[in-house]
């Protein structure tokens, strides 16, 4: 099978992990039983050996793909010359008798003929630990058995309604439904024991399949949003849910690997962790649509780290979903990469680099949900004390920044504006609740830095903010400023900023987080494309400067560039395809922010200060 296009796939999940399901009826992408477990199917990353698991209509003459209306419930329809089948494919939520997450992962796929007769394939050949391991496979009493022969031993059972035989390593099924008729396989795997050998009836994994979308129907229906764009803020609100790890609330950037920025370049990365800098954006886009509670448990999650933290070396720049550390990057050197793109990678190599900003990102998400949320606790407030008062003596530090180069350590603008903003909510939540705190000292350094980004960080011949000190390049990062409060939306440095952005980064509603090869090297060859969470940052930095007119074309023609199902990969290439990691939470994240401060702004316009609107088409 040829690779599919990355934005022709949509996205289940159980909490725990997430696999890729693409229009055509293939699972080319699951690992089990966590996000970041080694890959059972990665046919995304080698059309070869990677593994996969597919159930078509034999000779489609086309398809089609939805979700379940509120719900990560995906369905896939296929027409064929003789009737009309369709696919519900979905992991349940499992729970034990104590409520808690069970250690079972059942992967649902339902097949029906809608109008039939319609014939059916099936196609499974597991790849253990990404391709790595080879297998055994057994039959049981409805369907078959694998085991990996590594060192886990990991087993799986698929087991179906019609008969499954074993061929070559793999499971194969063909079969016919006629008009109305059901047929049902569960993919299973258990936590250190072995998976089930017998299948429910048909009507019972139905009523599986109804009690999942009744389980995000009823999940969805806390929010709180009620404006413009509410089908696509819930669907981001639904993958930002998918995207979260139930037994700690860890979001994962992506359930992705090494989904490459470039069609056979070499900036493939891997995802599958949580980023601490990702924490206030988490925290503000769900709480401002009614999710406290999935905001509160990232919260949970992030003090557990801060109260973990080592006096020399506070804070990693991610972590694995369970809190644990990551060690290191390992490239698969078997693995061929999506369309060629090599290395394949497992591991993040970015994870002990320096990187200020994430310090501003974690004591602002903390601040928001001391504000917004309940009042953190006496000893998440000395440990942050001690991790402000590290920062004092570090921000003076070059860092990798928030693009994670790996070129060298520069003085990154947004860096030192996070270190700002640290400070900043320090000081505010000390005020408001008395809090114990070298106000004096803190104040001191809040200004220093203040000073020192207002000073080195402005280039007057460019009229903006730039990249880095003593730089002449434009960085999106920079378009935060106004949101960060760290300076007015309407100041005149900030437009400026703006106007500099529109010059060199925009091009029409496509945002580049800064021009590849101009500015600070990032330690790699090979060009990238725009970065759609950049896009809906554009978005807001127009908004607050009052150009609302242009804000909502953009935004409008941004929601363009979801695929079918509504979600992003992180870029979008030149002709608009995906690329990078999919999907990729930040993004939606950032459309959920716009998507209120827009809406809000449209509805209440004397809120904001407006500016000259730039013509919408154009100069005369």
């Amino acid at each position: 099978m040829a690779y599919l296009p990355i934005e022709n796939y949509g996205v289940i999940g159980d909490l725990h992990t997430a696999a890729l399901v693409g229009r055509n009826g293939s699972i080319d992408w699951l690992c089990l039983p966590r996000f970041d477990s080694p890959s059972i199917f990665a046919a995304i990353l080698d059309d070869e050996i990677g593994g996969r698991f597919t159930i078509a209509a034999v000779e489609p003459t086309g398809t089609r793909q939805l979700y379940v209306p509120d719900t990560n419930v995906l369905l896939t329809r296929f027409y064929t010359a003789d009737g009309v089948g369709e696919i519900y494919d979905c992991m349940p939520i499992e729970r034990d008798t104590a409520g808690e997450a069970a250690p079972v992962h059942n992967l649902v796929r339902v097949v029906h003929a809608v109008r039939g007769p319609v014939q059916f394939e099936l196609f499974c050949r597991p790849a253990f630990d990404y391709a790595r391991a080879e297998h055994a496979v057994e039959q049981v009493e409805d369907g078959v058995r694998f085991t990996s022969r590594g060192a886990d031993g990991s087993r799986i059972s698929l087991l179906g309604t019609v008969p499954i035989e074993m061929r070559d390593g793999a499971a194969v099924a063909r079969f016919t439904l006629q008009a109305d008729e059901w047929a049902a396989f569960v993919l299973q795997h258990v936590d250190d024991d072995h998976p089930a050998s017998r299948i429910a009836p048909v009507a019972e994994i139905r009523k599986t399949v109804q009690d999942t979308v009744d389980y995000w129907q009823k999940w969805l229906g806390r929010s709180t949003y009620r404006g413009r764009w509410r089908e696509m803020v819930h669907r981001s609100a639904l993958t930002l849910k998918l995207l979260t790890y139930a037994p700690t609330g860890a979001l994962v950037a992506a359930p992705t690997t090494s989904l490459p920025e470039g069609i056979g370049g070499v900036r493939n990365w891997d995802y599958r962790y949580t980023w601490i800098r990702d924490t206030s954006f988490m925290v503000y886009a769900l709480m401002r649509i009614g999710f406290v509670d999935e905001a509160a448990r990232f919260i949970d999650w992030l003090t557990q780290r801060v109260l973990e933290a080592d006096a020399d070396s506070p804070l990693q720049v991610m972590y694995r979903i369970d809190g644990s550390r990551l060690t290191g990057e390992e490239e698969l050197a078997h693995l061929a990469g999506y369309r060629g793109s090599r290395p394949v990678r497992i591991g993040n190599g970015a994870h002990d680099q320096r990187q200020l900003d994430m310090y501003g990102a974690l004591i602002d998400s903390i601040y928001l949900y001391d504000k917004y949320g309940r009042p953190i606790s006496y000893d998440l407030w000395k440990h942050l004390t001690r991790l402000l008062n590290w920062l004092a003596e570090n921000w003076r530090q070059p860092d990798a920044g928030i693009w994670e180069v790996r070129g060298g350590a520069r003085d990154f603008v947004y860096s030192k504006m996070m270190c700002w903003v640290a400070f900043d909510r320090a000081l505010r939540m000390s005020s408001k609740r008395g809090l114990p705190a070298p106000r004096r000292a803190w104040q001191e350094t809040s200004s220093e830095i203040y000073e020192d980004v207002m000073r080195h960080g402005w280039n007057p011949r460019l009229n903006s903010f730039v990249q880095y000190y003593g730089s002449e390049y434009a960085d999106a990062a920079n378009l935060l400023m106004p949101l960060v409060k760290f300076v007015s939306p309407t100041d005149p440095r900030m437009l400026g900023t703006i106007d500099l952005a529109r010059r060199e980064l925009v091009s029409d509603s496509l945002v580049f987080r800064y021009r590849q090869g101009e500015s600070a090297p990032d330690g790699f060859q090979g060009e990238e494309g725009t970065f759609s969470l950049c896009s809906f940052w554009w978005v807001e930095a127009l908004t607050r400067a009052g150009c609302l007119r242009e804000a909502r074309l953009t935004f409008e023609k941004m929601l363009t560039y979801a695929n079918h199902l509504g979600l992003y990969a992180e870029q979008l290439g030149n002709s608009a395809e995906a690329l990078g990691n999919f999907p990729q939470g930040f993004t939606h994240l950032a459309l959920i922010s716009a998507a209120y401060n827009l809406d809000r702004a449209l509805d209440h316009p004397h809120l904001v200060n407006p500016i000259m609107e730039s013509p919408l088409l154009g100069p005369s």
